[in-house]
């Protein structure tokens, strides 16, 4: 192999004892590969306690400042990984994501990748260093630090594949693989050895946490694939690639962590405008009579109301709760059987369904909400 990008989660550097398991990974790749470019996340539950902090001191903190201020998690580990390579005789150097060259455009919090400059790493390349680069983190236009959103060091990594027309892209974390469910959830999940592009990106818009949505994108336009795989096992591993397989079940995801909002108020599409504008994404965008409804994520249900609150004060607004089943498997429209066995078992629970929305590759159910052991029992009977 000439070129491999590795990718190390923060679970995988959570402290200095697993940054040593992660250096010896890095050496032993670096001995069959040229170059070795690793981008690192931060380590364990910095970003979160980052955040926490941050509110601490303000509910909705600007997003330019928790930029500047989440972006040091990454490099802290950057720095930490390349001083330890140093000393185990591999000659390392830790970039920043600016000084990788990743230019993004302009919106905080969520950025998207546009340019890389590859010149500065294939220099260092060149030396024969292993390069480690704060994921998550480019610089703008502007010359302010963006970040690309939680779990954007996948998507730094991806882009860094296709920049440096990299051999192989690897995104290790402490899982050793896709699972066809939440092993922390249902006991009899299985591993994939291989799932498509089109079935990766349905369970991770559906609000599993496995992969960066952005960097699934993005192995499927430049048809590179992506290999995810466990820091602490040389077992197992699912290949994501273009590859679709016949019509079947390959995943069931439970997602609790999104919020209903319903607006009595006919300037829909203000309102609409508004959230882009503030770089709020939404679900299910709709107005029925005088009334507007749309789903969004928990972690941005205080933004959205005080930006409703302060554009529109004479708005009633109402939020609920609910529970997202994603069904998914490339094909299973077609397939009349799964939409009826999961009906049939959902009504002998007497879950009452409150919406059933279907897509080529996925049935999206909506419930009030849905016990594990359910799912569990779904997930027996649709995945073989």
């Amino acid at each position: 192999m000439d070129t491999v990008v590795l990718k190390f989660g923060g679970t995988s550097v959570a402290d200095n004892i697993k940054l040593n398991v992660v250096a010896e990974k890095v050496i032993s790749l670096k001995k069959e590969a040229k170059n070795v470019v690793v981008v690192v996340s931060a380590q364990g539950k910095t970003t979160n306690q980052l955040i926490k902090e941050a509110q601490e001191l303000s509910a909705i903190p600007e997003e330019r400042e928790m930029d500047m201020l989440l972006s040091t998690g990454e490099q802290i580990t950057a720095s930490k990984l390349s001083i330890l390579l140093n000393r185990k005789g591999y000659p390392a150097i830790s970039l920043t994501g600016w000084q990788a060259g990743i230019r993004t455009n302009a919106i905080h919090t969520s950025a998207k990748i546009e340019q890389i400059y590859t010149k500065r790493m294939e220099e260092e390349l060149a030396k024969g260093k292993i390069i480690v680069v704060a994921g998550f983190q480019g610089l703008n236009e502007t010359q302010d630090i963006t970040t690309l959103g939680r779990g954007g060091s996948d998507t730094t990594a991806v882009a860094l594949q296709v920049a440096l027309k990299a051999d192989k892209c690897y995104i290790f974390s402490d899982v050793d693989g896709i699972y066809s469910a939440d092993p922390n959830m249902i006991t009899m999940a299985k591993r994939l050895d291989e799932i498509s592009f089109d079935e990766m990106q349905e369970i991770a818009d559906s609000g599993a946490k496995v992969l960066h949505d952005r960097c699934i994108q993005m192995g499927k336009k430049f048809d590179c694939d992506i290999m995810a795989k466990s820091t602490f096992s040389e077992e197992g591993g699912t290949k994501i690639c273009q590859k679709i397989e016949n019509s079947e079940v390959k995943s069931i995801v439970k997602n609790e962590n999104l919020i209903a909002i319903e607006i009595e108020s006919q300037a829909f599409y203000e309102i609409y405008q508004s959230l882009l504008e503030n770089n709020i994404m939404v679900e299910a965008f709709q107005s029925e009579g005088n009334y507007l409804r749309f789903r969004i994520k928990k972690s941005e249900q205080n933004k959205v109301i005080e930006l409703l609150d302060s554009k529109y004060p004479t708005c009633q607004l109402k939020k609920s709760e609910f529970v997202k089943l994603s069904i998914i498997g490339y094909g299973i429209i077609q397939d009349n059987q799964v939409l009826n066995q999961v009906i049939e078992i959902l009504n002998n629970h007497q879950i009452e369904i409150m919406d059933i929305q279907l897509t080529q590759a996925k049935i999206e159910i909506l419930v009030q909400e849905i016990e594990n052991g359910i799912v569990n029992e779904l997930h027996q009977k649709l995945i073989k």
